[in-house]
Parts: structure tokens; sequence; C-alpha cells
């Protein structure tokens, strides 16, 4: 899973929600593994905009990938998220990058997540826990991901 948000809501911070959105996983059956540092990027595609904060947790489920979804949508919903334009800045942004080694281009939900590879944001983090994770499509690790990405490249451990 991936989280992130530019906009700390009724919170102290950003990672302060983000860590309150964190601690929701285990009650939606999502209990988490492991999970990574905060990392922070510029805005896109507005820098003059909030920098965002972003991370990764591992979870363990037994639920169908849909659910987890909207298990997800759920949580961003009680942190006021709503979802309006693409990159538009929130308050939390929960993704599924990938359920296991399952592929899945069907609508609503394409596994693995089809941009998270590109992100240093999302790879960054992920290489921080899981190094040796491999992208089910493109078989290249975690780690090989994050030193090739090409989005975010100014993303960094808080």
């Amino acid at each position: 899973m991936a989280l992130g948000g530019n906009l700390a809501g009724n919170f102290t911070s950003s990672e302060a929600l983000l860590e309150a959105a964190l601690a929701r996983f285990p009650q939606a059956g999502l209990p988490v593994l492991a999970r990574s540092r905060w990392w922070r990027s510029a805005a896109w595609p507005d820098a003059n905009g909030n920098e965002y904060r972003n991370g990764i947790a591992i979870v363990e489920t037994n639920a169908p990938p849909e659910a987890v979804l909207e298990a997800l949508f759920a949580i961003e919903r009680s942190f006021g998220r709503i979802r309006g334009a693409p990159n538009a800045p929130r308050t939390l942004d929960l993704d599924l990058i990938a359920y296991g080694r399952r592929l899945n281009d069907g609508p609503g939900l394409i596994l693995p997540h089809p941009r998270a590879h590109e992100r240093l944001f999302v790879m960054g983090p992920l290489a921080e826990i899981a190094p040796d994770w491999r992208h089910p499509a493109i078989g290249r690790t975690a780690a090989e991901l994050a030193r090739e990405a090409s989005v975010g490249r100014d993303a960094t451990p808080v």
C-alpha cells in the first residue's frame, strides 16, 4: 500500500495524518507487517504547493484485491478525501500498488499499479523495507526501480 498526501486537514502535519491513517489499517482487516519512513517530495504539477509526504506499508490479508481497494477508499473518505481533479492537492491518497504476484487490467483495478514503478516516492520507500520485492510484470526489484525512477527524483526520507 502506498500512502501519501500534501494537506494536513485537521492534523498538525501531513505526517500526523498519515500515521493516523496507517493506524486504521488493522481495523480495516489490513494488519501492517512492515512500513517505511515518510518521504518528502515537491508538489506536482505546481511546485508552489505544499510538499508531499509518502510512504509504503506492507499488509497481510486474505480479502480479494477489490475489497482491499474499497477498504482503502473508505479510510480515505474518513479523513476527508474527496476525489476530484487528478493530481490535485489532497489530504490522503491510498493506493494498492500490488497484490502478491497478481496481474489485473480490469475496470476499476489495475495491478500492479500502472505508474508506481516510475515514481521514486513509491519505489524509494518500498526499497527501504523490501529491496528484493519484484515487480510482477516488469520483473525488476524495488531497489532497481528506485534507482531508475523518472518521476519525483527529489524524493528523500524525512
